[in-house]
C-alpha cells in the first residue's frame, strides 16, 4: 500500500512486488471452495457450473473498468505536481483542503473501481489521510449521482433532504479524526 505521506522533498514511494497467492488470497479460495461444493450438494453441480459461467461473464465486464482505475491511480501522482496537491489537500491545507476533497468525492460519478484506485492516486500525489478519507467519505455519502438519480427517483423528497444534510458534514469530521490521529500517531 502506497504511503500517505505528505512530505514535498520525500519522492513517489517504491512500488512493492505483490505476491498474487498471499494469506488472504487462499482464506477467499477456501471460502469460495467450500460455498461451491455447499452450492455443489444442496442445488446440484449444474448450478455451480451456472454461477462460474456468470461470475466469468461479470469479470470480463469488470475488468477493464478495474483496470482503468488502476492506471488512473498509477499516473496521478506522475501527472499532478506533488506540492500543488499538497497545498491544496495537504496536511496544511485545514478544513479548505477537507471541504475540497469532500466536494471532488461527491461529485465523482464513477463506482468504487474509479475512486478507490483515484483516491489511492491522490494519496501517493501528495493527499494526506484525513483529504483521502473525506474523499472517499464524500463519495460515499454525498455522492450527486446516486443521489439525484437514485435517492430522488424512489425516496420521498424531505427524507432525502434529511439524509443529504445530516450527512454533509460528516466527511470533513471524519477527516479533521483522521488527521487528529495521525498528529498523535506522530507525536
Amino acid at each position: 500500500m502506497p504511503s500517505l505521506k505528505n512530505i514535498a522533498a520525500d519522492p513517489p514511494p517504491e512500488t512493492k512486488s505483490r505476491k498474487v497467492f498471499d494469506g488472504s488470497f487462499l482464506v477467499l479460495l477456501a471460502l469460495t471452495l467450500a460455498g461451491g461444493v455447499a452450492v455443489g450438494i444442496v442445488s446440484g453441480w449444474g448450478r455451480v457450473g451456472d454461477i462460474l459461467l456468470e461470475t466469468f461473464g461479470f469479470l470480463a465486464v469488470l475488468a477493464p473498468k478495474i483496470g482503468a482505475g488502476i492506471f488512473i491511480a498509477a499516473t496521478l501522482p506522475i501527472l499532478l505536481p506533488r506540492d500543488r496537491v499538497g497545498r491544496l489537500i495537504g496536511r496544511e491545507s485545514g478544513v479548505r483542503g477537507l471541504v475540497v476533497a469532500t466536494a471532488c468525492g461527491a461529485a465523482i460519478p464513477g463506482g468504487p473501481m474509479m475512486t478507490f484506485p483515484l483516491a489511492a492516486g491522490l494519496g501517493v500525489a501528495g493527499a494526506d489521510l484525513g483529504a483521502v478519507i473525506a474523499f472517499i467519505s464524500g463519495w460515499s455519502l454525498l455522492g450527486l449521482n446516486r443521489t439525484l438519480i437514485w435517492e430522488f427517483s424512489f425516496l420521498p423528497t424531505d427524507l432525502v433532504w434529511i439524509r443529504y444534510l445530516l450527512s454533509l458534514p460528516m466527511p470533513v469530521l471524519l477527516g479533521m479524526a483522521a488527521r487528529s490521529l495521525m498528529q498523535r500517531r506522530a507525536a
